[in-house]
């Protein structure tokens, strides 16, 4: 078959996207690839078909579990085989897995980048006849990209096992910075990058300052018809907000990681089948969500990068008609991102103690536990060596990114309550049944919402505040659940955390101060970009993310808040960057009023000059001092 009959019979396309057939035609050609796509572009099916296309099969290195399966799951049910090695899987699950990819048919063998480096691995893909290696969410492999995986520095093991076996590295997010170093990292015979523009003109990104967040996002929903994407940083955040807009008659809901895996599968097709209007969530949602007609999407809280704001921005407007990708920023909220970076990277004393102190808890000795994998309460963890929950987060992330674990959280859900009854029976409940009613004033004093839906809940939170054993907590909680006062969901799973190499001793433990300082100062640097995204009023908001990606040479969007605000004072794009570089020119050098303003630039109208000056004003770029002069912000 042809690649476009592969792609008819599978997917039932009659042509390729932009780019799709150049990123394809390269991997047959046996050419090692980097394929720059932007959100929605199609990146699967470019090391799809040309893996159907030759002999063998693909193996594709990703680093999302979730993302793994779905894509396994689509493939299998348009009848092509495959197999994904996650962890937490049996030895003997895996060892079944790989003699299929020997041995039977399969054409895609997904793998956690982890994976490559064991003996196990290692011996089985020597037997496979492999026709390409795809490298999904690339970007992961440059410390200078936004989310960094010391992982994927092992696919280099791959490449020395299959030496005449192309790569296609595939990404949606990458800098100039970073697309040189993906190649390099993954041993490209020679650079070869396909790129598609990221420009999205179809779509109108807006900054509005407002105090008032929910306010505004009712007058989103009222003035842009369709589905959208709400998106938060706090799962706490995505529930309140779902149950403000269900109040205000608004078909919502929310999702977050911490939900079951049946619980974000129904949530996730009730939105795609336009059930649900609104999805509140995470960043946990979206990935490889392929929705066409989402036509907002709406930011409440800063992302901590570009890249990551242009990746969740562009899942609006897939079809290629209007959507709005609107960021609304709160006064305190670039503190708030200062502060979350920050406890990104805690003190590397802080780091190396919770690696003892995980040693302890799981029991490790010395020189043990290499690819041991158990699941995880990071909350009793805290408590137990009375860390902040946050903090052991953070630096176990941090021991993650140099490559001594691995810390899963897809399928962690927490404990959640609700109140069964109305406000009145439960206190007559409590009247009735003295033995509980401090218990269920403690609930309600600790956590909100209560009675309007669930609540996460941790139950050695709650024995620590009534100064009882947690399994008493456990015990009167399910009691409470039987008498159908409360609704008590009990966590079905944990996080899962897996040891990359043997436990050593704390003085062994070898963290880089330099390579910790330049991880820091690159997360705060890509931060100030997002600052400066959020703050600028006076540049076209797709030019700056343009910019941001390496696309120097675009044009004005006109339908961003700044070009609408632009487009009023009547001027071109050239009249009105020439006229505000002379302006910044002039008050550079010498005090002005934007009367004597408009005498020195003569090459424009007067009232031209005038109102480039009040706009610049209006727009906090400029400012009057008290003797009527202008000068910088």
């Amino acid at each position: 078959m042809t690649i476009h009959q592969i792609l008819l019979k599978y997917w039932g396309y009659n042509s390729f996207r932009e780019k799709q057939e150049d990123i394809i035609l390269s991997a047959i050609e046996g050419k090692d690839t980097l394929a720059l796509l932007p959100t929605g572009g199609g990146k699967s099916i470019c090391f799809q078909v040309p893996a159907l296309y030759k002999e063998g099969l693909c193996i594709v290195v990703s680093p999302l579990i979730a993302l793994m399966k779905d894509q396994v799951e689509n493939l299998n049910s348009r009848g092509i085989k495959a197999i994904a090695l996650t962890s937490g899987m049996r030895k003997r699950e895996i060892d079944i897995a790989l003699d299929n990819m020997v041995y039977g048919d399969y054409k895609f063998l997904y793998v956690s980048p982890e994976r490559l480096e064991t003996e196990l691995f290692q011996e089985r893909v020597k037997k496979m006849t492999v026709n390409l290696i795809a490298i999904d969410e690339a970007h992961c492999i440059s410390q200078w990209g936004y989310d960094f995986r010391p992982s994927y520095l092992k696919i280099a093991a791959l490449r020395d096992l299959l030496p005449n076996v192309p790569v296609l590295a595939l990404t949606a997010t990458a800098t100039p910075e970073v697309v040189e170093d993906i190649q390099k990292q993954l041993g490209f015979k020679s650079n070869h990058l396909i790129q598609k523009s990221f420009e999205r003109k179809n779509v109108a990104y807006i900054v509005q300052m407002e105090e008032d967040q929910y306010g505004r996002l009712k007058k989103v929903l009222e003035g842009v018809k369709g589905t959208g994407i709400v998106y938060v940083n706090s799962r706490k955040r995505t529930q309140m907000i779902a149950q403000y807009l269900q109040r205000n008659g608004y078909s919502s809901d929310y999702y977050h990681a911490g939900l079951s895996h049946h619980e974000r599968n129904v949530k996730q097709e009730q939105w795609m089948q336009n059930q649900t209007r609104v999805i509140v969530a995470t960043n946990a949602f979206g990935m490889g969500i392929d929705k066409p007609d989402v036509r907002f999407v709406v930011h409440l809280d800063l992302p901590e990068t570009l890249e990551a704001y242009f990746q969740e921005a562009g899942r609006g407007g897939r079809d290629e008609k209007k959507a709005y990708a609107v960021l609304l920023v709160r006064p305190a909220m670039t503190d708030e991102l200062q502060k979350r970076i920050a406890q990104n990277y805690p003190e590397i004393p802080f780091i190396k103690n919770c690696y003892q102190a995980l040693a302890n808890y799981l029991q490790i000795p010395i020189g043990s536990g290499e690819g041991m994998s158990v699941h995880f309460d990071i909350i009793n963890f805290s408590h137990r060596f009375n860390f902040s929950p946050s903090d052991a987060y953070h630096a176990l992330k941090f021991l993650e990114k140099e490559g001594y674990l691995i810390l899963s959280e897809g399928f962690h859900s927490p404990s959640q309550i609700m109140i069964s009854l109305s406000k009145e029976d439960l206190y007559q409940f409590q009247v009735s049944n003295i033995s509980y009613d401090g218990f269920i004033r403690m609930l309600l004093r600790s956590y909100e919402g209560l009675f309007d839906g669930y609540a996460k809940i941790n139950e050695y939170d709650i024995a620590k505040k009534v100064k009882a054993p947690v399994q008493k907590v456990f015990e009167v909680l399910k009691k409470l659940h039987q008498l159908e006062v409360i609704d008590y969901i009990e966590q079905s799973s944990l996080p899962q955390l897996t040891l990359s190499m043997p436990r050593l001793e704390q003085a062994g433990l070898r963290i880089s101060n330099e390579n910790y300082t330049k991880l820091k100062e690159n997360a705060f640097k890509k931060m100030k970009a997002v600052i400066h995204y959020i703050n600028t009023h006076t540049e076209c908001r797709s030019q700056m993310l343009l910019s941001y990606f390496g696309e120097k040479k675009s044009h004005r969007c006109g339908v961003c808040d700044v070009c609408l605000e632009q487009n009023k004072l009547d001027l071109s794009e050239l009249q009105t960057k020439e006229i505000t570089a002379e302006i910044f020119k002039i008050i550079q050098s010498e005090k002005i009023s934007i009367a004597h303003l408009a005498d020195k630039i003569k090459r424009y109208k007067k009232v031209d000059v005038i109102k480039i000056a009040q706009y610049l004003i209006d727009n906090e770029e400029l400012e009057v001092d008290e003797n009527g002069f202008l000068q910088k912000s």
